[in-house]
C-alpha cells in the first residue's frame, strides 16, 4: 500500500508538470489547428531564465528566503518566455496560417532545433545544476515521502489550471478565444480581433510552461538545453490522451498520464526485479498514446467545440 501512495504522489508531481504543458499545445491547436512542437523548448527557456536570475540573485541579493527567490525566479521566466512565443508565432507561424498542415509542422520542428541550438550557445551544452532552494526534509503522507518542492509544485499547478479555467469560462478574452477556435471567419464579423487572441493563446501557454520548466529544475535538480523535448513530447501525447483542443482533456490527459507512468514503473520494477522500471518509464507514454489514436482518437473528454481554447 505504501508503494502505491508513493507512486500516486510521484504520478501527480509528474502529471501536473505534463497538463501545464499540455495545456499550451491544446490552446494553440483549438485557436490554429496548429501542433507547436517546439512548446517543450520554451518550457527549457523558462527553465534557463529561473536559473539566470537565480544566479543573479545569488551574487547581488543573497540573504533572501528560497521561497522568495523561486518566486522571483517563476516571476521573471513567464515574460521571458511568453516574448519568445509571441516572437515564435509572428516570425514562424503567422505567414503559414493558411499553407499545408504539413510546412506549419515543419517549421515547428525547425523552431525546436533552433531555440536548442540557442540555449547551447548561450548556457552550454553540459547539464546545469539548479539550486535546491527550499527545505529538502521529507514530509510523510501515510507511508509515502513528498518534498516541499513537489507540494508547492502542485499548489502552484492548480493554480494556474484554475486560473486558465476561470479566464477561458469568465471572461470577454476567454469568449473571445472560444469564438476563434469555433469560427475564426464570424468570430471577425462580430469584431473580434483573432491576431490577438492568438497572441495572447501564445502568451498564456507560454507563461504556463514557464511556470513548469522553473519547477522541472527546482524538482529534479538539473536542467539542460535540451531537456524540454521529452517532456513537450509526453505533453503532447498528454494533450493528445485528454482530447487535444480541449483545456479540460488536456489536465485529465496529463495528470492521468503522469499516473500511469508512475505505476507502470515502480510495479513493473517489483514485478521484474529491477529489469525494468523508471528508466523505461518514458515508453509507457507512447504506449499510450498509440492505444489511444486506435481506440479512441478523440481522447478520453473527446473534442468539445464550445471548451476548445
Amino acid at each position: 500500500m505504501d508503494t502505491f501512495i508513493q507512486q500516486i504522489l510521484n504520478g501527480l508531481v509528474l502529471g501536473s508538470m505534463y497538463a501545464l504543458v499540455a495545456l499550451g499545445y491544446t490552446m494553440v491547436y483549438g485557436v490554429l489547428n496548429l501542433i507547436n512542437f517546439a512548446h517543450g523548448d520554451v518550457l527549457m527557456i523558462g527553465a534557463m531564465i529561473g536559473l539566470s536570475i537565480l544566479n543573479l540573485l545569488g551574487v547581488y541579493a543573497p540573504g533572501l528566503p528560497g521561497y522568495v527567490q523561486l518566486g522571483i525566479a517563476i516571476i521573471g521566466a513567464i515574460p521571458a518566455c511568453m516574448i519568445v512565443n509571441i516572437l515564435i508565432e509572428r516570425i514562424a507561424y503567422r505567414r503559414l496560417r493558411n499553407a499545408p498542415r504539413l510546412a506549419p509542422l515543419i517549421t515547428a520542428i525547425g523552431v525546436s532545433y533552433l531555440l536548442q541550438t540557442f540555449a547551447m550557445m548561450i548556457w552550454g551544452r553540459n547539464p546545469l545544476p539548479f539550486p535546491q532552494l527550499l527545505p529538502t526534509d521529507p514530509i510523510m503522507v501515510g507511508g509515502a515521502v513528498i518534498t516541499v518542492t513537489q507540494v508547492l509544485l502542485l499548489v502552484l499547478a492548480a493554480v494556474s489550471m484554475f486560473g486558465l479555467v476561470m479566464l477561458v469560462e469568465r471572461t470577454r478574452m476567454g469568449r473571445a478565444m472560444r469564438a476563434v477556435a469555433e469560427n475564426p471567419r464570424v468570430a471577425g464579423l462580430m469584431g473580434v480581433d483573432s491576431n490577438r487572441v492568438i497572441v495572447t493563446t501564445f502568451a498564456i501557454g507560454a507563461g504556463l510552461a514557464a511556470v513548469a520548466g522553473v519547477m522541472w529544475g527546482a524538482n529534479y535538480a538539473s536542467i539542460g538545453f535540451a531537456m524540454g523535448f521529452m517532456p513537450g513530447l509526453k505533453a503532447f501525447c498528454a494533450a493528445v490522451l485528454g482530447g487535444i483542443g480541449n483545456i479540460y482533456g488536456a489536465m485529465v490527459g496529463g495528470i492521468a498520464l503522469g499516473l500511469i507512468e508512475s505505476l507502470a514503473a515502480g510495479y513493473l520494477s517489483e514485478a521484474t526485479g529491477g529489469l525494468l522500471g523508471s528508466q523505461h518509464q518514458d515508453i509507457f507514454a507512447f504506449i499510450v498514446l498509440i492505444l489511444v489514436l486506435t481506440v479512441r482518437p478523440s481522447g478520453i473528454m473527446g473534442e468539445r467545440v464550445a471548451d476548445r481554447a
